[in-house]
């Protein structure tokens, strides 16, 4: 008898549950891993004082590290271990303290 193939969102969240068991550097940002799927991933955290600069507003770092961590659960979800080579962001509207950023 053979085993029934996973679907590809199963493998996804399988992949993803076991990225984010590790994925100390996401969790010390506070992020939440809200969604995953085949190629997708929805993630979020809540700006801290801690995070903003010196003109108030989210750090492009903190920012940075949110859209990346996205990118990494989105790439990885075919259950192949991928890092990125290259990134690019696009800063749209700064965050402040108690804002919600969702990438």
């Amino acid at each position: 008898m053979t085993g029934m193939a996973i679907t590809d969102q199963e493998r996804a969240e399988k992949s993803a549950k076991a990225m984010w068991a590790t994925d100390d550097a996401s969790k010390w940002f506070g992020m939440s891993l809200d969604a995953v799927g085949p190629g997708t991933a929805t993630m979020s955290m809540t700006v801290q004082d801690c995070q903003t600069n010196g003109h108030d507003i989210c750090h492009g770092g903190v920012i940075f590290a949110l859209a990346d961590s996205a990118f990494a659960f989105a790439c990885n979800a075919y259950n192949k271990i991928t890092v990125a080579q290259s990134n690019s962001i696009t800063f749209v509207a700064p965050g402040r303290t108690g804002d919600r950023m969702v990438a």
